[in-house]
């Protein structure tokens, strides 16, 4: 080695030891005749003193000392006179012997601090030195750490990890596939496996019994804060178990990561259906850190010739705790952002809990006194609270009023980044009806498609309705909601051939489609398969979440942009002819 310590290491305990350590310049400064040196590495930081007429400073006078130079140093821990508490290393410095300059190094494009100058952009082009920032360097240790954790959990549960293929058959069902062309297979194609569902299936007819995997995972799709086009999921199955069984498990997990890693202790993890949750919250992944819920108020408000609510299919409230003096501005401000595209709502409508018991409202042409204390009873208003009202077609305000929700929540500092709140949601509906999605494929629009996938069980008490009502049958499926991001999800399979057969034909497969596409899973049902289930976790929304970040991108070590691009080596980028005549792509070929 060619340090004997980290930059992080020395302690009181060191003093006058001789010591060796390497490390970039993170800093240097003059104070009198003497020069000091912050040098970093990933353990931390070591102030460095030399005086300036020694030939440490002939040597740096010759390479010029800059930042993120690399250095060796040799030299004796001494005591500090004046001590630095945020530092490990504070109360001690390293009176240098020798200075070896083992690389230079050009002026950073952004400053290699905590708080860099360095923009979203700038930094990914340069991954390589934002990494060396230690709020970025924390993130990946935080993902190490839960990666070590996880397995941890499982191995002591029997549970195996097997690795299973990265090139497989691209099938229909879900997102668009990243597809490879193969080369000793003219005009055909490999996919990336967008999840390794139908390997684990397998690996439970193979008798494997507890199957885990932290797996890359690849899709196609428009990407927010919370997506790439490729993430890691912690994917796991099991068999001769039921819903329960997965349930517990997995909430036992993630009680245990949070326990290991934060020191936190998350209770029993209540359960809400999904008809719950989008009633009460307007969406399948409700926020449970507060309370808002959304107030049906149709009933209470029909029939007093207000039109905008004599005409909607859907009138839905929230009460904003302690809002009641927003200012008209703020009002305005929040019916603009209702009426945004993202949102969708036509307007906003609201009512004031005065204070002094009294209401006011921007409807009082139409509702008295009398008809706004209905409301305030509903809604669970009281003195200084603000009711909100939204109103137009079922799903649309439904969505609005959860967006709403979840912005006053922001407003009124009910989104704390330090509280959890984890709860399962349950009863999925097996289908849903896809009229067009962009993340799908074309001809998928017009048909039923699989809310999870086409392997997800249907409730046994439902399964005779997927002839006479299909949007009613009830997925043995669940979901894990952390603060309202879906943090994973999962469902028993199904693993009788006729009814996996059946599921095929709801959702449009000929036999001949089927058996093309899913043959091998079919074939393997003959065989024996047993009763099997489980969950994939979002690995990358985990590490973001026990890291209090909006955005998985910092905890992944080199992340894509918003346009699926890899900045610092620019990719995706064009291949040659060559490459493409190898491939046998004769259409891109034409192309160019």
């Amino acid at each position: 080695m060619l340090r004997t310590h980290t930059c992080g290491e020395l302690r009181i305990s060191d003093i006058n030891k001789t010591v060796t350590l390497c490390g970039w310049v993170q800093k240097t400064r003059k104070l009198g005749g003497a020069t000091f040196i912050d040098l970093r590495d990933r353990y931390g930081i070591t102030q460095l003193i030399f005086s300036g007429d020694d030939e440490n400073s002939k040597i740096l006078g010759q390479e010029g000392l800059t930042r993120e130079m690399v250095l060796k140093v040799t030299g004796t821990v001494i005591e500090r006179e004046s001590k630095n508490k945020n530092l490990a290393t504070g109360e001690i410095e390293i009176k240098l012997q020798n200075i070896e300059v083992l690389n230079g190094s050009l002026t950073p494009p952004f400053t290699i601090e905590d708080e860099t100058d360095g923009g979203d952009e700038l930094r990914m082009k340069y991954r390589y030195l934002d990494l060396r920032r230690n709020v970025v360097r924390k993130n990946l240790e935080l993902r190490h750490r839960l990666a070590i954790e996880t397995r941890n959990y499982l191995d002591k549960l029997n549970f195996l990890e097997v690795e299973t293929p990265v090139l497989i058959k691209s099938t229909p069902e879900g997102a668009r596939d990243f597809v490879v062309p193969s080369r000793m297979n003219p005009n055909q194609f490999y996919a990336l496996p967008q999840s390794p569902q139908t390997f684990k299936q397998l690996l439970m007819v193979s008798g494997f019994d507890r199957y885990y995997q932290i797996v890359k995972c690849f899709r196609d799709e428009d990407l927010r804060a919370d997506r790439q086009p490729e993430f890691t999921q912690i994917d796991c199955e099991m068999s001769f178990i039921e819903q329960e069984d997965i349930l517990q498990t997995f909430e036992g997990l993630v009680k245990y990561l949070f326990k290991t890693i934060k020191g936190i202790d998350i209770p029993t993890l209540p359960r809400m259906t999904y008809a719950d949750a989008m009633k009460y919250y307007g969406n399948d992944k409700p926020d449970t850190r507060f309370e808002m819920k959304l107030i049906d108020l149709k009933t209470l408000v029909k029939g007093a010739n207000f039109k905008v609510f004599d005409d909607a299919e859907a009138v839905l409230a929230i009460c904003a705790k302690g809002a009641s003096e927003y200012t008209r501005k703020q009002l305005d401000e929040l019916t603009e952002w209702v009426k945004r595209p993202q949102i969708g709502a036509t307007g906003l409508v609201y009512a004031r809990v005065n204070t002094d018991g009294t209401l006011k409202s921007s409807v009082d042409k139409f509702y008295n006194e009398e008809a706004l204390k209905n409301w305030a009873t509903a809604c669970g208003a009281e003195k200084g609270d603000l009711i909100l009202v939204l109103a137009g077609a079922e799903e649309k305000t439904r969505k609005a009023a959860s967006e709403l929700r979840l912005e006053m929540g922001n407003k009124l500092g009910l989104r704390d980044k330090n509280k959890f709140s984890c709860l399962w949601v349950i009863d999925f509906p097996l289908l849903e009806w896809n009229e067009g999605d962009q993340n799908l494929l074309a001809s998928l629009a017009g048909r039923w498609h699989a809310k999870h996938h086409p392997f997800t069980s249907p409730k046994p008490e439902d399964i005779e309705l997927l002839n006479a009502d299909p949007g009613a049958v009830r997925a043995n499926a669940y979901d894990i909601i952390i603060n309202g991001v879906e943090i994973g999800g999962g469902s028993i399979r199904i693993h009788n051939k006729n009814l996996q057969a059946k599921m095929f034909d709801v959702l449009g497969f000929t036999k001949e489609e089927a058996q093309k596409q899913f043959g091998f899973l079919m074939n393997a049902f003959e065989f024996g398969a047993p009763p099997h289930g489980g969950i994939a976790l979002g690995f990358d929304r985990l590490c973001s979440m026990f890291g209090g970040a909006d955005s998985i991108r910092d905890f992944i070590a080199f992340p894509k942009n918003n346009s699926g691009r890899d900045l610092m080596i620019d990719a995706p980028s064009e291949i040659t002819d060559e490459q493409l005549k190898e491939l046998n792509i004769e259409n891109v070929i034409k192309k160019n």
